[in-house]
């Protein structure tokens, strides 16, 4: 497969959500727009998280997928439990779903993250890592417990 999107999996985040505002801030940082996939849940959670993560002056600017388009061209960093409709942003995906996303190729990378402790979590990650590579990706892979901290 010729692709420009490249895969990345991070294994073994003790949590993540806090690896999601970690990647988050990092990103913005850097000037890079991420979306965010997950089910609605984690989405909610993230989307609470990020108002104070690393302390109340530490706001990570953020929307959710149904903002007004201004909104979300103005955001760096956008939570949606679906990939249909119009995003602003196609560089980073980050999934925090259980499932492979549809239409990754839209993105320019892909990050899928794995769950240190939680069985069912790295048992949908390999089937997502097999239908990633039964599409011909190559896959990256980075140990999280071996990584320093940001």
């Amino acid at each position: 497969m010729t692709t420009s999107t490249t895969v990345a999996f991070h294994f073994n985040a003790p949590s993540k959500l806090a690896y999601a505002c970690k990647l988050a801030r990092k990103l913005q940082r850097m000037d890079i727009p991420l979306v965010v996939l997950g089910e609605p849940a984690m989405v909610a959670q993230l989307d609470e998280a990020l108002w104070s993560f690393g302390g109340a002056s530490q706001f990570l600017a953020h929307c959710r997928g149904d903002a007004e388009m201004d909104v979300l061209q103005r955001s760096p960093t956008v939570l949606v439990s679906d990939l249909a409709g119009s995003l602003p942003h196609t560089r980073v995906l980050l999934n925090l779903g259980t499932q492979m996303p549809a239409d990754v190729t839209r993105f320019e990378r892909v990050i899928e993250v794995v769950s240190a402790d939680d069985e069912q979590d790295r048992q949908q990650a390999r089937a997502r890592w097999r239908a990633y590579a039964a599409m011909g990706y190559d896959i990256e892979r980075r140990d999280l417990v071996m990584k320093t901290e940001d």
